[in-house]
This record gives C-alpha cells, structure tokens and sequence, in this order.
C-alpha cells in the first residue's frame, strides 16, 4: 500500500471545499456571538481520565488512546467536545450565573456511526449552563435554527423529543439495567414485538404504555394523543407540556414528534432534537442535535442545568449549495515600485490580489479574477484597474 494513501474514513479537503467550510465556520461563529456566546477552545488532547470522566462507554470506545512521552500516562484524542466545555464551565470560568459558550474545533473517532460519515468531524456547538428554564431550551432551538440558515440551508424540520417520558412509563416498576437497555433498543428500532416479549411480565398498564410508543411519532397532535394514550402522571405531564410549549414557540423549522426516539439516552436528561434539511442530492440528512443535558457537570463536581446542541461542518457543507466565488484581482509579477505599491494598497483594502508569476500567464486563474491591475502609459505609467 502507498504511504501516502489516507486511512479510511479520513479525507483530504481541497480548496473549494475548504475555502466552503472556512466561509461557514465563520458564519456560525458570527451567529452566535451575536446571541451572546463567548468562544472557548479546549485541547485536542487531554489526560484520559479526565477526558472520558462522566461520559459513557460509547464515548469510550470512539476515543484513540495514546501514551503522553513526557508523563507517561495514557492520553485522548477527543471525541466530543461538550464534556470538555462542561469542564470549563465547572472548573475554570466558575461562574455563579449564566454561561453561554460556543466551540468549533476537529474531533476524531475510532469508528464511524453511520455510512459515509468521517472519523474527523469538524464539530460546532453551542451551550447555555446556570439556566433550567424552557426559556435556555427554545434559545438553544432558535440559535440552531439561525446557524443552519445563515448557512443557507433551507427547509428545516425539527424532530422532538424528551426522555423524560420513558422515565415516566416506567416509573411504577423497578427493572435490572439490563432490561432497561433492552427495552430502549426494541424503542429505538419501533420493534413492537420485542418490547411485548420484554413487557411479558410487567403490569398491564406499564406494558400497554411500552407498546404505543413507537406509534406516538408525527406531528404535534401527537403530544394530545399521547396525553390520551398513556397512563397519566405528573412527571409524563411535565414532559409533554414542556413539549407542547417548545413545539408552539418555534419558528422557522417545520416540527414533528418522536416519543420512541431514545438517542443518546444515557446523556440527555429532558428535551432532546435534532435538525433535518435535504442535502443538494435531495436526499434527508440530520445537520444537528442537541438537548437538555443537566448531569454533564456533575462529574467535575459541579452540577448545573445545561442545555446546547452540536453540528458537524463538514456534513453542513454537503447540504449547502456551493457560494459563488468572490471576484478577484490578476497583476503582473514585478518590482516596480508603483507596481508594489498598488497591489498592497489593494490588499490593505480587503482585495484579493494574485500575482501572475513569470511563464505561468496562461494557466487557469486559481481564483475568480474579474479584474486586472495594468499600467496606462497615457496616464502617466499610473497602475489602474480594468474589468476582465
């Protein structure tokens, strides 16, 4: 095999697609300080326990290890970024009322997720700590919202959620983690017989509320039929009134509702969603997600209510049609002194200017020029410019 062939699932990015993804990352960053987010840039590495503390198996096991050849204590490349930012929130900034940040920095993973993904993502997020209100929920919804437009993506639907009302069907029994695990995963998959045969034994009431909820996706209404279907409580209540407040309130995005949907169970602790869009093949692909996660700072000693969501540049440029090059300027390579002069003027001023070097003036431009700086002997020898 050549050396110089990459690892799979790991990729290159070329210019355009670069020069695509800079111009979003950007954007986002853009986006959210005007909502009042403050950008923090944790490590990429980080010592091992310190990095996976608190986080679950799953994180585990998408995390390389390596040995650090000062210390000699095992290190991570990391993985996901919001158990970081949660440590900063914990231990750094330690701040008594609200904290908003945003991050937007590569990540690796061991394996891939899902098909086509990369092991590389370039992960944005942003997060709201201090605040338990519906009122940080909706602002995290809004924001994201504004992110994926101002990336120009158009279209949105927004898939809701809260896996407090798993909590809630379940409360009246007490079950093995095992079991529990099992029963998510039948949830996951809609897989109704299985979740007959995992219910087999449990009461009649409890058993029937399992069995419905893979039928309880769609629109709003759903949050009314629920209400009608399960055995009512105050913590199932809680829950889907949470909902239905969110669901009224947002704007821009089409909704729709899951009670299944237990991704990411193990994190979230109430609301949790995700942002579809049609990428430029048509095809459905989720751009972010994110939810409420109050626990993430417990494990730095310090737990708070937190809520944020998290997208990956690099899928985001996939749903994004290409943005038209910006117009550039073509010189002449030389050492005129007015010459010199011009093009740094040019540049000074926020122009692209490319120097055509000597034996390379009929190669394609590298970028759009639709301008050139030429020299008017009438005027002088004065260097000026003139559209292509």
């Amino acid at each position: 095999m050549s050396a110089w062939v990459l690892p799979d699932h790991i990729a290159d990015v070329l210019p355009s697609e670069a020069r695509h993804i800079e111009e979003l990352r950007r954007g986002l960053l853009d986006t959210a300080r005007g909502y009042g987010y403050e950008l923090v840039m944790p490590p990429l590495l980080e010592h091992l326990e310190s990095l996976l503390t608190g986080t679950g198996e799953a994180l585990d096991l998408q995390t390389f290890k390596l040995v650090d050849q000062l210390s000699g204590r095992t290190l991570g490349l990391r993985a996901d970024s919001t158990p970081q930012v949660a440590r900063i929130d914990a231990h750094l900034l330690n701040r008594q009322g609200v904290a908003r940040l945003s991050y937007c920095g590569p990540v690796v993973h061991t394996r891939i997720d899902r098909a086509f993904a990369s092991r590389e993502p370039l992960q944005f997020g942003a997060e709201i700590y201090g605040h338990a209100g519906l009122e940080a929920d909706l602002e995290i919804l809004e924001l994201a919202r504004a992110c994926l437009q101002q990336s120009g993506v158009q279209g949105l639907q927004l898939d809701m959620a809260d896996v407090r009302v798993i909590d809630a069907v379940l409360a009246p029994v007490a079950l093995e983690a095992s079991r529990v695990s099992a029963i998510h995963s039948a949830l996951a998959s809609k897989d109704v017989a299985e979740l007959q045969a995992l219910s087999a034994d449990l009461p009649e009431g409890v058993r029937a509320d399992l069995c419905a909820l893979p039928g309880l996706f769609g629109g709003v209404a759903v949050i009314d039929q629920a209400r009608r279907t399960l055995t009512a409580s105050p913590a199932l209540s809680a829950a889907l009134d949470n909902l239905a407040w969110l669901a009224a309130q947002v704007q821009g995005m089409d909704v729709s509702i899951d009670l299944a949907d237990l991704r990411g169970y193990a994190y979230y602790t109430g609301m949790r969603f995700a942002v579809f869009a049609r990428d430029t093949q048509g095809d459905a692909v989720e751009l972010a997600r994110g939810g409420r996660y109050d626990e993430v700072g417990a494990v730095f000693g310090r737990k708070r209510p937190a809520v944020g969501f998290s997208l990956d540049l690099k899928e985001l440029v996939s749903a994004v049609a290409p943005r038209p090059l910006e117009g550039a300027i073509r010189a002449p390579w030389g050492m005129d002194a007015a010459l010199r002069e011009a093009i740094a003027q040019l540049r000074s001023a926020g122009h692209t200017v490319v120097c055509v070097l000597p034996g390379h003036e009929h190669e394609v431009d590298e970028f759009d020029c639709d301008r050139e700086l030429v020299q008017v002997p009438a005027d002088g020898g004065v260097w000026t410019l003139k559209n292509l």
